[in-house]
């Protein structure tokens, strides 16, 4: 029988791991395919391009796909269906790590349908296979003839908690580190960023930057000795070239005005069709903006009908191009943005806290045009989410959820489930906030947070971030400091290059770069890296980052002036839950015969009660009375009496030597005559009787029983009594 020998295979040393690349052994049909290992864990990552572009396509259509399959790691998906179904959050943002680290190397004008999917096929603990598709995809398109200005590396780079920076680290990627980040390098410089931190300082983002680059060169190196040793040669692509004809007439017409000249506001007055390009582009107001752009669009169309019939395509691409070079030249040669502020201002910012009744805690964050209503909700453990992974049952006590309705833009859409993008700013917001919560064990509560766009033109998540932080503190959670976010944008022309604080929607359509950056005062707690540039030299990230802290501190200090620390309590509409601690021999108590007890008790007081096996109980109530009722039946049931403490319970039997007394559920004590009273008693039931209720002092034990004094507690009060 004949074995299949891969074409070429070949193993390179990344940081802290061994990866192991062969091809030419599994799907060969795909034009890249390899398969891919470091340890115990195994990925096929293939790639496939269509041979002529979409008709009618004016954008990139690649599409990335990663599963993890429960067979990988020796199991079964949970539920009825057994078949691997649809994607999970985890593998959607893995998903997005993929497509961000490969789209921009792609060349400008690519029109032809790319496919890249990436499937698990083994896992053990220790194993990452979030890194391992990023570079599997890498290999998959450099070993493939598709049109690819790689090579570019992408894995994990982490702070241990010895401060130590280490470029794709053993471990699991469970493991708790000081930062968290993933990091993509290409040929010039970082290409894709994505991660979270425990308020670490720039300069440590930065190193791992460096980290990451001096990482990449051995996987560089044998992507280069697979390329010639498989001969791989690539298509031929040559973009479209624009006409200069019509990007000449096309310049000329949108800059110069038709009429008279008109100043910014003109097209408020209704003088679209006389204004040029510069002043549409510098209108105040988003869709006041784009409606005066769209009028110069269509009077140069109305204008070049005659002399480029049948060509509005080209019309179009050549008007998105004389707007992209204005927007540059405004940047760095008027150092003017296209809403009339400097590279580092930001946009005004409204605040308001505690906007909605009956929620936990709320808050409106308004910055400019972009806008988020966030809402936080406390609730019990029973509110974790449980999301299986091959790792096992993930229980997620912070949950945030990012939504960009339609009517944010002015537009109209079905409303479906959370795209890609959503679930991606979600959890960048997530990531932010995560690094500053308190700990379980102060604060028992499951959170969620919901962050509504109402209004959108750039930094939404960012937004999300502010506003959630802001809803946090608006719900009394101890968060230990707060978390602000800002994205920073890029313009390039030439040699020259214009970091922009606070983006605007055009500013990140038009421009070079996308650097979101959450932190404290202390740090950065998370960031994201977009770009379209193919990749960024480390200076320039450098400048970015320093622009990001002056621009995150400034709205630190906006947001402190309407809220600069958490309520002193929680919500009077949040639910209340207190922990306590019985003994782990007691639990059999509380919980009863089959539950019987628990239930009975949660039905009695309108509680829920959760118990560990360290026997901490978590009571969750609704109010403060359901909780002291329950708190007062678990005491009953679970106490365990102390010496020298008052108690007070029913007489449960009379004997002649004494009394008996029920302190606590199964925990009785007995009064001896001898305790009943200062003076002698001939017969115990003339001063008791079985049901009746009394207040007694525990004096000790003997011979294993419990010895208690009528006497001892005559005239007791009543805030001295342990078990009320």
């Amino acid at each position: 029988m004949n074995v299949i020998e891969p074409t070429w295979k070949g193993t390179a040393r990344i940081g802290q791991r061994d990866v192991v690349l062969e091809t030419g052994r599994i799907a060969r049909q795909a034009d890249g395919a390899v398969l891919i290992r470091s340890g115990g864990t195994a990925l096929l990552v293939t790639v496939v391009a269509a041979s002529a572009p979409r008709e009618g396509t004016d954008f990139f259509p690649l599409t990335v796909e990663y599963k993890e399959r429960f067979s990988s790691a020796g199991g079964f998906p949970g539920g009825y269906r057994k078949r691997e179904g649809r994607a999970n959050d985890f593998e959607i943002l893995t998903c997005r790590l993929i497509d961000r680290s490969i789209r921009p190397l792609f060349p400008d004008g690519y029109r032809c349908e790319v496919q890249v999917i990436a499937n698990v096929l083994a896992w053990e603990p220790d194993g990452d296979p979030e890194s391992l598709a990023i570079l599997g995809a890498a290999a998959a398109l450099h070993l493939s003839p598709v049109p690819f200005d790689g090579p570019v590396a992408g894995y994990r780079v982490v702070q241990e908690m010895d401060d130590s920076v280490v470029a794709f680290p053993e471990g699991s990627p469970q493991t708790d580190r000081k930062m968290d980040l993933v990091l993509t390098i290409g040929p010039n410089g970082l290409v894709m960023a994505e991660g979270e931190a425990k308020e670490v300082s720039e300069d440590t983002v930065a190193k791992a930057i460096q980290v990451a680059t001096d990482a990449a060169k051995p996987f560089f190196d044998l992507l280069a000795e697979a390329r010639q040793a498989l001969g791989i040669v690539p298509r031929e692509f040559q973009a479209d070239e624009m006409d200069t004809a019509v990007l000449g007439d096309v310049q000329r017409e949108a800059t110069t005005p038709s009429g008279n000249t008109a100043g910014p506001d003109a097209p408020s007055s209704g003088d679209e069709a006389t204004v040029s390009l510069r002043d549409a582009v510098l209108t105040t107001g988003k869709h006041e903006k784009s409606a005066a752009v769209k009028a110069v669009r269509n009077r140069v169309h109305a204008a070049l009908a005659e002399t480029y019939p049948e060509r509005g395509r080209e019309i179009d691409d050549a008007f998105h191009a004389v707007e992209k070079k204005l927007l540059r030249r405004l940047a760095s040669e008027e150092g003017l943005r296209i809403d009339g502020r400097n590279s580092t201002q930001i946009r005004p910012i409204s605040i308001e806290t505690t906007v909605l009744p009956r929620v936990h805690g709320s808050a409106l964050f308004t910055r400019g045009e972009t806008q988020a209503l966030v809402v936080t909700t406390l609730g019990s453990a029973r509110d974790e989410q449980e999301v299986e992974r091959l790792h096992g049952v993930e229980r997620q006590r912070f949950q945030l959820y990012y939504s960009f309705p339609p009517y944010s833009v002015g537009e109209t859409r079905p409303l479906r489930g959370p795209g890609r993008r959503e679930i991606g700013h979600g959890n960048l917001a997530l990531r932010a906030l995560a690094q500053v919560l308190p700990d379980p064990k102060d604060f028992p509560y499951t959170i969620k947070v919901e962050s509504e766009i109402t209004e959108s033109n750039g930094s939404s998540s960012m937004a999300t971030v502010c506003g959630g932080c802001l809803a946090l503190m608006d719900a009394g959670v101890p968060i230990t400091r707060p978390v602000a976010g800002i994205a920073m944008g890029l313009i390039s022309d030439g040699d020259e290059t214009v970091i922009l604080s606070d983006i605007l929607g055009n500013e990140d359509h038009l421009g070079d770069m996308d650097f979101k950056v959450a932190g404290t005062t202390r740090g950065i707690t998370a960031i994201q890296l977009d770009n379209k540039l193919g990749s960024l030299p480390a200076d320039l990230l450098s400048r970015a980052l320093a622009q990001a802290k002056e621009g995150r501190l400034f709205i630190l200090g906006q947001m402190a002036e309407a809220l600069a620390e958490p309520r002193p309590q929680i919500s009077a509409n949040a639910p209340r839950i207190q922990s306590l601690t019985i003994g782990t021999h007691r639990i059999r108590t509380l919980i009863g015969a089959g539950g019987k007890t628990i239930r009975e008790l949660q039905a009695d007081t309108g509680t829920s009660v959760d118990v560990s096996d360290d026997g901490t109980v978590r009571v969750f109530a609704p109010d403060v009375d359901a909780l002291r009722a329950a708190e007062k039946r678990i005491k009953e049931l679970t106490g365990e009496p102390e010496v020298g403490q008052y108690y007070r319970g029913p007489v449960t039997g009379i004997a002649n030597f004494g009394a008996f007394v029920r302190l606590f559920e199964g925990i009785e004590g007995m009064i001896h005559v001898s305790e009943l009273s200062d003076e002698r008693v001939a017969n115990v039931d003339s001063v008791l009787s079985e049901g009746q209720v009394v207040t007694v002092k525990v004096l000790g034990t003997e011979r294993g029983r419990i010895q208690l004094s009528l006497k001892a507690a005559k005239g007791v009060d009543e805030s001295d009594i342990a078990n009320l």
